[in-house]
């Protein structure tokens, strides 16, 4: 599995995956990634499980990031993984269009007619499909975000649980839609 470096501002499409042993070290590499963009003036959405969501709001806060004033603002927007899965899940897949007009509507609203808008996304709908054993669904899906990132501007980042692969199965096929591979101990 090759690793590119990572850039330095990431202001360039960036969509990266972070293999996670832990809820630690998933929500705090999930702040790094946030708190990076916050600096450069980037709304975060954040579709997550609602522990890991917690878990990055408490590390968010542990830095100082005043997390209920950027909510408030609409510079973060929170979306729990499962119920917006469910808003586009046809047949054991996602449809295109719903995901297009799901995703497209929460990038606009953190976006807010603000010109040259660059947003911060993590985005967990991908592991929660794998699983659940739905990894075509998985695959289809960061498809679905690398299409959509020619219409909308932003860097993600998707987080999966390593014990969910069994000798490697599957992390090729995953990381091949990722253009970047974050190893455990990197500084976003």
């Amino acid at each position: 599995m090759h690793v590119k470096a990572l850039p330095p501002d990431q202001t360039e499409h960036f969509h990266a995956v972070r293999f996670y042993e832990s809820k630690t070290s998933l929500c705090r590499t999930v702040a790094d990634f946030l708190s990076r963009g916050f600096d450069l003036g980037q709304p975060a959405l954040v579709i997550g499980t609602p522990e890991h969501t917690d878990g990055v709001l408490e590390e968010l806060r542990s830095r100082s990031v005043n997390v209920d004033e950027l909510v408030t603002a609409g510079d973060v927007v929170l979306l729990d993984a499962r119920k917006i899965l469910a808003t586009f899940m046809r047949d054991g897949l996602p449809d295109a269009e719903r995901f297009g007009a799901t995703i497209t509507a929460a990038i606009d609203r953190l976006c807010r007619g603000r010109k040259d808008c660059t947003i911060r996304a993590y985005g967990e709908m991908v592991d929660v499909l794998w699983q659940d054993g739905l990894t075509s669904a998985a695959i289809r899906l960061e498809m679905l975000w690398n299409q959509l990132a020619m219409s909308r501007d932003f860097s993600l980042l998707c987080g999966y649980a390593i014990g969910s692969f069994y000798k490697d199965a599957g992390l090729r096929e995953v990381c091949a839609q990722h253009s970047y591979v974050i190893p455990a101990n990197a500084v976003l």
